[in-house]
């Protein structure tokens, strides 16, 4: 099955869309990434899931890349006598250790590392951010507070401290737990919640031991100032959108995610741009038009992946949710000013003789006659960096290695096509013409272009170009040896 558009799409799994006939139908209508959110259900109900998606993929012959995404910790505050108290504009409120059911005046916050972190004239959110106080007063066990924006507060709603890098490690107990279990089930990505720093990435790695993939989640303003870092440690970024624009200004949003997606796209690391991309199909078969342009305006400024949440774990129409942003990539993807904004927005430094290699590789097939641009890899790399190029034409990805094959589902044009081990390069080339064929990328009378790393299973040695007939005939006659 071959897709027609380059941009990858997620969709999150939940009580919707658990069953067989679900999720191969979120497939076929264009899913190339499962989410598995840690937040909701137990261990059970999480390998079934994946149970089912790897039925799928051996019943359809494609591979599927599954994500796990760990919850991370959550802050929240205690309960209240009569549960719910109205904040007004004005009013003065006391955030405590106290375990004492809150009233009107205060409430406990069970968290002594916000404590620890507050300083007077820092922010504090609840619910969503549609509570927000100022922090005139602190110490270790308390936060006295003016309510600058009021409203109802509940029991146990969230808590957001954008002001400050709280000294709270990104896994939580229970998320250690999650991230064995899933690494034990064989996800190919992790997702990783409440990232401050880069310390946080490092340790998830070392703990995931190479078993997955590690993509973090940027929700905190800490980690849109220390992104550079981040990006360096991790594998691929979420851009959680959702979560940003509570701890941060929502109109500084929009510049926040062009800015991070030309990074990742700039370090040949996928990026995924996710929250509330389709929110009114939760329970409406239609999008709204404002929608619709938010999913085109992830799509044009080149992300690799755009993202379904409640729309496809727990809304009404998880299947049209799919459809619609497949039909939105596919109209965008065939807008002629598309490729003009790619191109317009392609700054690499290249420094290498792989980056040379990609680069080389693309401009000799947007500017002659090459059906494909094929891949041999190992790792992945090489996939990734002609990805990074985003060329104007199709990349197919040949690899031995499954797991290679599943985690590169999320990087953008990518198709991926499991192959022989070879050890010689004109056997990769033969090997790659088969695939463009079978695959629908080209006929015997087409031509491809080849790029690998020679010695094979060394990753990062991008480092031969060669331009290929389909006919493996002429490839023998030419290149006997």
């Amino acid at each position: 099955m071959r897709r027609l558009r380059n941009v990858k799409i997620v969709a999150t799994l939940g009580p919707a869309s658990s069953d067989y006939r679900t999720i191969r139908a979120l497939f076929e209508a264009g899913a190339d990434v499962f989410r598995l959110n840690m937040s909701h259900g137990g261990h059970e109900d999480q390998k079934a899931r994946y149970d089912t998606i790897r039925r799928v993929e051996a019943d359809v012959g494609r591979p599927i890349g599954v994500l796990a995404d760990l919850q991370g910790p959550k802050l929240r505050v205690g309960t209240f006598r009569q549960g719910a108290e109205e904040l007004a504009e004005g009013a003065g409120f006391r955030f405590d250790l106290d375990p004492t059911e809150g009233d009107a005046t205060r409430v406990c916050l069970p968290h002594p590392e916000i404590f620890a972190a507050l300083e007077p004239g820092a922010t504090l959110l609840v619910n969503d951010g549609k509570i927000r106080v100022r922090v005139e007063r602190c110490g270790a066990d308390f936060a006295d507070c003016t309510v600058l924006a009021g409203g109802t507060i509940s029991n146990r709603k969230g808590v957001n401290v954008p002001d400050v890098v709280l000294p709270l490690a990104a896994l939580s107990e229970k998320d250690r737990r999650d991230l064995e279990f899933a690494c034990g089930l064989g996800v190919d990505w992790l997702a990783l919640s409440f990232v401050q720093r880069p310390e946080d990435v490092a340790e998830a790695r070392m703990l995931a031991r190479g078993r997955a993939a590690i993509l973090s989640k940027i929700e905190k303003p800490a980690a849109v100032k220390a992104f550079a870092e981040i990006l360096a440690i991790s594998d691929g970024i979420m851009v959680a959108r959702g979560d940003l624009g509570v701890e941060l200004p929502v109109h500084s949003v929009p510049p926040i995610q062009k800015r991070l997606v030309r990074l990742c796209r700039a370090a040949a690391k996928p990026v995924i741009v996710a929250t509330q991309m389709l929110e009114s199909m939760i329970e409406s078969p239609m999008p709204t038009r404002a929608e619709v342009s938010d999913v085109a305006t992830a799509i044009y400024e080149g992300a690799d992946a755009v993202m379904l949440s409640a729309e496809s774990a727990a809304g009404q129409y998880p299947v049209e949710a799919v459809t619609t942003m497949d039909n939105v990539a596919r109209s965008v993807e065939g807008d002629p000013t598309y490729r003009e904004i790619i191109a317009s927005s392609r700054r690499v430094n290249r420094q290498s003789v792989a980056d040379g290699i990609v680069a080389a590789a693309r401009e000799i097939a947007e500017a002659t006659d090459i059906n494909a641009i094929c891949c041999f890899s190992q790792s992945g790399t090489t996939a990734s960096l002609v990805a990074r190029e985003r060329p104007g034409v199709p990349i197919i990805a040949l690899t031995p290695v499954t797991a290679t094959l599943r985690r590169l589902c999320l990087t953008w044009g990518v198709h991926c096509v499991e192959a022989t081990d070879v050890d010689r390069f004109k056997m990769a080339v033969v090997e790659a013409a088969r695939a463009a064929r079978q695959h629908g990328f080209a006929t015997e009378k087409d031509f491809i272009v080849v790029t690998a790393g020679v010695p094979f299973k060394v990753p990062g040695t991008t480092n031969i170009l060669r331009v290929a007939p389909c006919d493996e005939r002429l490839i023998f006659r030419t290149d006997p040896e």
